[in-house]
C-alpha cells in the first residue's frame, strides 16, 4: 500500500520536485569558474582552481560557447549561503534547537524552520538534512526562466536567420551557389578553405537595422548580445548552433578577449608586452612614441611600417633580398634570405630610426611577429625600447593599421613589394605624409612632425647619439 496523495507537501510544505537528477555543482562555484575564465584562464585551469575536474570545466565552456552561462554577482545577503547551510545541518545534527541555530548564524528562527523543512532530503520518507541537497534545492526554486526573444517572436527570428544566413543573389534575384562546403561538425571554420556563401551580416549590423526597418515596431528590437548568446549558448533553442559558421569570425566558441593578453611566449617576455609600455605613450600627449609592422607582398617580400603616435608621421622601412636569395633551396633554420628575418630587419630598422633625434625615439610597439625576435640589441643600438601589443589584437596599434590601409593605395596585396627601391619607398612616404588628417585639425603629419622637431631645437636638446 503505497503513501497517501499529498504526503510530501504535508511533510515539507512544497510540492513534490521532479529531480533532473544528481545535484549539480553549486553555482558559486559555477560563478568562480567563469570569473577565472574573464581573468584569461584556460577551462582546465579554471576547473583545478575551483576544485572541478578538466573535463567538468570543458563542458561548462563548451556548452556555454565560450561565454558565462550564469550571473557573476552574488545573491544578495537575504538568501542563505552554503556555508550557513553546512553550519544549520551541523547544529540540526548535534540536536541543538531552531532558535539556538538562528541566534548562532544571526537570522530569524522562521527563516531555518522553513530552511530544515523545504529544503530537506526525502528519500525514505524522512527528513534529512544535508547541506548539499538543500543547497541545491534552493538553486534549483530560485531559477526564473526566461523565454528567449527570439523564441517567442517567429517575425524577429527569420530576420536575424536572414540576414545571417540568407542566400546571395544575382540582381534578378537568382540565388548564387557558390562553393560546395562540408557540413558543419561542430567546429570553427576551416583555415585557407571555402566557406558558404551567406549575406553575413553581424549582430551588430542587425541589430541597428531594425529601427530602421521597423521604426514604430517596439517588438522588432534585439540587441546584438543577444544573438550571440542565442548562436554560442546551448540551449536557448532560438537559432542553430551552426549558423556560428556565417559569422565573419567563423569560431565555434567565442574566445574571451584577456585570455590572449600578457601571456610571455617566445621572443616576448614578461617586461615587454604592453601592459609594461609606459602611460605617457597611450595619451598621444608626448611625442616619440611609436608603432610598427610590416605589409606583406608576395614572393616572401615585405616593407616595414613605423609611424609616430602623436604627429602620425611615417617611415618606411626597405627590406631588399639578401645576397643567395632564389639561387639555393631554403634550408630550414637556415639564414632568413627574403630581406625581414630578425637580423636584417634589425639592420633596417636601425638604420631608418637613429636618423631620428634621440628624445623622438623613446618607445616602439610591435606586433608579435617573429621578425623583430631580436628586439633586445635593437634597444641596445637605438636606445628605443620595444613593447609587443597581444596576440589577435590590431586595435591597440591603431595608427600603424590605419596607415597600412592607406598604404595599400600604392602596394596591393598581392604584388611583389621587393621591385621597389628605397628611392621608391621615401616618395610614397613623402606623399602620404603630406595628407592633411582630420583627427589633427587637417594639418599634415609632416607639419606637425616637423613642429616637434622645431621645439627640440628650441630647447636645446635634439640629439642623434
Amino acid at each position: 500500500m503505497g503513501r497517501p496523495a499529498g504526503w510530501l507537501k504535508e511533510l515539507t510544505g512544497r510540492s513534490a520536485m521532479i529531480s533532473p537528477g544528481a545535484p549539480k555543482t553549486r553555482r558559486s562555484i559555477e560563478r568562480r569558474f567563469w570569473k577565472e575564465i574573464a581573468t584569461g584562464s584556460s577551462s582546465e585551469d579554471a576547473a583545478g582552481k575551483v576544485g572541478v575536474s578538466a573535463a567538468v570545466g570543458a563542458r561548462w565552456f563548451r556548452q556555454g560557447g565560450g561565454m558565462r552561462t550564469i550571473e557573476l554577482t552574488e545573491p544578495g545577503g537575504r538568501y542563505l549561503s552554503f556555508p550557513e547551510r553546512e553550519e544549520i545541518a551541523v547544529l540540526h545534527a548535534q540536536q541543538v534547537g531552531v532558535r539556538e541555530i538562528a541566534r548562532r548564524i544571526n537570522r530569524d528562527p522562521a527563516t531555518i524552520s522553513r530552511e530544515l523543512r523545504r529544503n530537506a532530503a526525502t528519500r525514505g520518507g524522512k527528513l534529512e538534512y544535508r547541506a548539499s541537497v538543500a543547497q541545491w534545492k534552493a538553486e534549483l526554486m530560485a531559477r526564473r526562466p526566461k523565454t528567449a526573444k527570439l523564441v517567442a517572436n517567429p517575425k524577429l527570428r527569420n530576420y536575424v536567420q536572414d540576414r545571417l544566413s540568407g542566400d546571395v543573389c544575382h540582381p534578378d534575384g537568382s540565388i548564387v551557389a557558390g562553393p560546395d562546403v562540408p557540413a558543419w561538425k561542430g567546429r570553427s571554420k576551416p583555415r585557407r578553405a571555402d566557406r558558404r556563401w551567406v549575406t553575413a551580416w553581424s549582430p551588430e549590423q542587425i541589430s541597428h537595422r531594425l529601427e530602421i526597418d521597423y521604426p514604430e515596431d517596439e517588438s522588432m528590437r534585439i540587441s546584438h548580445e543577444a544573438i550571440y548568446q542565442s548562436l554560442f549558448i546551448e540551449g536557448r533553442g532560438a537559432l542553430k548552433r551552426e549558423l556560428v559558421a556565417c559569422l565573419r569570425t567563423g569560431r565555434s566558441l567565442r574566445v574571451p578577449r584577456a585570455r590572449s593578453k600578457n601571456k610571455p611566449q617566445g621572443h616576448v617576455t614578461e617586461d615587454v608586452v604592453l601592459s609594461e609600455r609606459p602611460a605617457e605613450a597611450a595619451d598621444r600627449a608626448v611625442p616619440g612614441h611609436w608603432e610598427g609592422d610590416l605589409i606583406i607582398g608576395t614572393n616572401r617580400s615585405a616593407i616595414g611600417t613605423v609611424i609616430e603616435r602623436k604627429s602620425r608621421a611615417m617611415l618606411l622601412v626597405h627590406l631588399p633580398r639578401l645576397d643567395g636569395y632564389g639561387q639555393t633551396p631554403r634550408v630550414k633554420n637556415g639564414p632568413a634570405l627574403a630581406g625581414y628575418g630578425a637580423v636584417a630587419m634589425n639592420a633596417a630598422l636601425t638604420a631608418s630610426m637613429t636618423t631620428l633625434p634621440q628624445q623622438l625615439r623613446k618607445t616602439l610597439t610591435w606586433d608579435r611577429g617573429k621578425e623583430l625576435s631580436g628586439h633586445a640589441q635593437f634597444t641596445v643600438e637605438t636606445g628605443t625600447k620595444v613593447f609587443f601589443a597581444d596576440p589577435h589584437s590590431p586595435w591597440q596599434r591603431p595608427t600603424n593599421e590605419n596607415t597600412n590601409g592607406l598604404l595599400r593605395q600604392y602596394f596591393p596585396k598581392g604584388t611583389d613589394l621587393s621591385r621597389w627601391t628605397a628611392q621608391d619607398l621615401e616618395a610614397v612616404a613623402l606623399a602620404v605624409n603630406n595628407l592633411p588628417r582630420k583627427v589633427l585639425d587637417w594639418k599634415s603629419p609632416a607639419e606637425v612632425f616637423a613642429e616637434q622637431l622645431q621645439s627640440l631645437e628650441q630647447e636645446g636638446v635634439a640629439s642623434t647619439d
